[in-house]
């Protein structure tokens, strides 16, 4: 059962959001997100103290840039000939000189979804390719970190697997995967064909591959395309859904979507 003081706490925030009741000083969205921490809070605790990353099919708002522009040393990686080669035309270091603790590299296959990830400086470097031709872009262990976060929905299962096979040999430490909890319809959408979804992961598929696996916003029903919540009014339901949350996170088979972590050492 969900803690009732909890419940209480969350209905004071809801309140203060909607009227606008409290002090200039404290902001109630950061302390309902303590309350209920968002994915990206959650991915970056599972990203935790690797130091380079390699976003697979970042698009236009990733994920990471909750986090990417931490300050810290950064660390350069190691790329395979292959990969130096196809990394000429990549965009160099766009921080200036603030260094950031992950030193990451998108790649995608939307060259507009670039570009706008790029305005917002999520990431050191990009490039445009096909996410099935990272295995001859980089080496093996050349990342910490590898990650498709909203991708393998968008392959064939046979192409998501192969995907997976390949960020498992790219990555040292750990590969992580955020997807939808089963298939979840989708068309492409804002001129995108690559929205389109192909598959479907569960939990137990996921397990199966060796994956640490947590559920992701809440109770699966309250949600549609595009993570929405499909009930109205839509604040409360938001709230019913991150209350929900609370239970589905270690019940990641009643949630939306599951965040899958593999230590690849």
């Amino acid at each position: 059962m969900v803690n009732l003081h909890i419940i209480n706490k969350v209905k004071k925030v809801a309140a203060a959001v909607q009227h606008r009741q409290w002090p200039m000083r404290i902001d109630p969205r950061s302390i309902y997100r303590k309350i209920f921490p968002s994915y990206g809070k959650e991915l970056e605790k599972a990203v935790g103290s690797c130091k380079t990353l390699l976003d697979i099919g970042c698009g236009e708002n990733s994920p990471i840039k909750q986090f990417s522009h931490r300050p810290a040393s950064a660390k350069q990686i190691g790329l395979s000939p292959i990969a130096h080669s196809a990394h000429r035309g990549i965009e160099p270091m766009r921080r200036g000189s603030e260094a950031a603790s992950i030193y990451s590299v998108g790649v995608d296959a939307s060259l507009p979804s670039i570009q706008k990830s790029k305005k917002e400086s999520i990431h050191n470097r990009y490039f445009r390719a096909n996410v099935m031709n990272i295995g001859e872009r980089f080496k093996p262990d050349s990342f910490d970190c590898v990650l498709a976060s909203d991708l393998i929905e968008h392959l064939t299962k046979t192409e998501g697997l192969k995907l997976l096979g390949m960020m498992e040999k790219i990555a040292s430490v750990k590969v992580i995967v955020f997807t939808p909890n089963g298939f979840l319809p989708q068309q492409g959408y804002d001129n995108n064909p690559f929205q389109l979804h192909k598959s479907g992961w569960t939990v137990d598929e996921m397990k199966k591959l060796g994956y640490h696996v947590i559920g992701i916003n809440g109770w699966k029903p309250l949600r549609g395309e595009q993570a929405s919540i499909k009930l109205r009014p839509k604040l409360f339901w938001q709230i019913i859904s991150d209350l929900t949350q609370l239970l589905t996170r270690n019940r990641p088979e009643k949630a939306f979507q599951i965040l899958c972590v593999k230590s690849v050492n």
